[in-house]
């Protein structure tokens, strides 16, 4: 008889791992508690990016939805290598080695691109985010290349329609509400409808990001005070069940994914909007500006490095300010290369024809000291550099105490826009620790029978931020794992 497996959530690591237990033989029920709208999890809040390792465009193409794209003839998407993926998540280890999680994320990158791919899922080159047209060829910067057609809400789309098409069940508005249990290993899931048999139970359904009681306990700060800007169903279920079952917990708990978001925000992105329209609340497009806070001054160096790998951290920088709020300043030079998100239709700015009458017309803001900061800033920029988007331009400021390292340009030319920010929290680093099969491991060393994990639960994967496309990535790589695992 074939083993039956419960998978809880239905994010991309949930259907990832439902995916895997199907093809290992097994019988699969996902069990989601939102309805139709808001099943899929944060996948559907994504821009469905994933970053992978890969050598050349010979990995990249098999994976497209349109191979015959005529501007992949003019495309340079260079390589991605294992190491050079590891180097990235190292930078933001605060020091701390590669974790066993982070060599299996790396190493099994490829891989579960490749079997998604296998499975129907498609995808496109992130031409309109990451990559810049120089010499008549589009150059990809970064190492993230590809992302699900149609988004995060393809994403889930293809990955559901690749598990019913296994044989698999979702059945939704189903809250799980704990785990059934039998001599120590973990028999079912109890739900509000009653209690649910299972050989296997694979939780995957994500951190405590929309708590707002777990995030004070468990990463304190101001993290209250964050705008969630994913689902409003991660509330930290899976991991308390699974820690009342003496699991371990694992990773950095108050590190989390914050991203610099619009102040004005609807909660949740906007649960009246398409689910494909709630991420365009985020504001990622600093390095081709300035971030100013209340007082007035710059506190981050907005060209540190490429946006991926910086975005998922200034959301907390920007939280740490005075009112927990910031401004992100623009001139018109910069119109054309600002994301979509810039011109959506809720997009909260303030415009004017000067600097001066910009900072009047910002609430809050200390305007002299605004003035003097810009002028300042100005004032150091490197004009003997050349701009340059596509690569570490090196185009700083000279003589600031905070530098701006790379795309340094003078804001000279009117209009002049600012975008209010605040922090906004997507996911969470903190979870358990897994095992080589998925299997989630108790405090005294040993896997809990019958219990699995992936996706965002799985801690030991991100520390101090990220490389943007990560997080999906992760959650296919983990995902494929504990599927199988607990249909082995």
């Amino acid at each position: 008889m074939a083993q039956r497996v419960i998978v809880v959530g239905s994010g991309n690591a949930a259907m990832c791992a439902g995916l895997a237990a199907l093809e290992a033989g097994a019988e699969v029920l996902m069990l989601e508690k939102a309805d139709a709208a808001l099943a899929g999890g944060n996948t559907k809040y994504t821009a469905g990016a994933m970053r992978f390792a890969y050598d050349g465009a010979d990995d990249l193409l098999p994976l497209l939805k349109d191979p015959d794209d005529p501007r992949l003839a003019k495309t340079d998407f260079g390589g991605y290598s294992a190491a050079r993926f590891a180097d990235d998540l190292l930078g933001f280890n605060g020091g701390r080695p590669l974790s066993e999680e982070q060599r299996r994320l790396v190493d099994g990158s490829l891989a579960a691109m490749q079997w998604l791919g296998g499975h129907g899922v498609k995808f496109e080159p992130i031409y309109s985010r990451q990559s810049f047209e120089k010499d008549g060829r589009h150059v990809f910067w970064g190492g993230l290349t590809l992302a699900a057609e149609d988004e995060g809400v393809g994403l889930f789309e293809m990955e559901r329609a690749a598990f019913e098409a296994q044989g698999g069940e979702l059945r939704l508005a189903t809250p799980v509400t704990g785990l059934v249990t039998e001599g120590g290993r973990v028999v079912g899931v109890e739900t509000e409808g009653g209690r649910l048999d299972a050989d296997a139970v694979v939780l995957a359904c994500g951190g405590f990001e929309a708590s707002e009681a777990l995030r004070e306990d468990w990463m304190g700060g101001d993290w209250r005070r964050a705008k969630v800007r994913g689902t409003p169903h991660n509330t930290g279920d899976g991991l308390v069940m699974a820690r009342e079952l003496g699991a371990r917990r694992h990773g950095l708990y108050t590190g989390c994914h914050a991203t610099p978001m619009d102040l004005h925000m609807a909660d949740y992105g906007g649960l009246d909007l398409p689910p494909g329209e709630r991420k365009n609340y985020r504001k990622i497009c600093y390095f081709l500006g300035v971030m100013l806070n209340a007082d007035g001054q710059r506190f981050v160096d907005e060209g540190e490095n490429f946006r991926n790998y910086t975005y998922a951290q200034f959301g907390r920088a920007v939280l740490e300010q005075p009112g927990h709020v910031a401004w992100q300043v623009f001139d018109a030079k910069t119109d054309d290369l600002l994301y979509a998100e810039y011109r959506f239709h809720d997009a909260h700015f303030e415009e004017a024809g000067t600097l001066e009458a910009l900072c009047a017309r910002l609430d809050g803001l200390d305007g002299e000291a605004a003035l003097k900061t810009l002028a300042d800033y100005n004032n150091s920029v490197d004009d003997s550099v050349p701009f340059n988007p596509t690569e570490l331009d090196g185009r700083g400021t000279k003589g600031l105490a905070l530098p701006k390292s790379n795309w340094a340009q003078r804001l000279e030319t009117p209009p002049f826009r600012a975008y209010p920010v605040t922090g906004g929290i997507t996911f969470t680093y903190g979870g358990l620790k897994v095992d080589a099969r998925g299997g989630v491991v108790h405090e005294d060393g040993h896997a809990i029978p019958g219990l699995f994990a992936c996706g965002e639960m799985v801690g030991g994967v991100f520390y101090e931020g990220y490389p943007g496309g990560s997080g999906l990535t992760s959650g296919a790589v983990f995902g494929r794992l504990a599927g199988a695992g607990a249909a082995g």
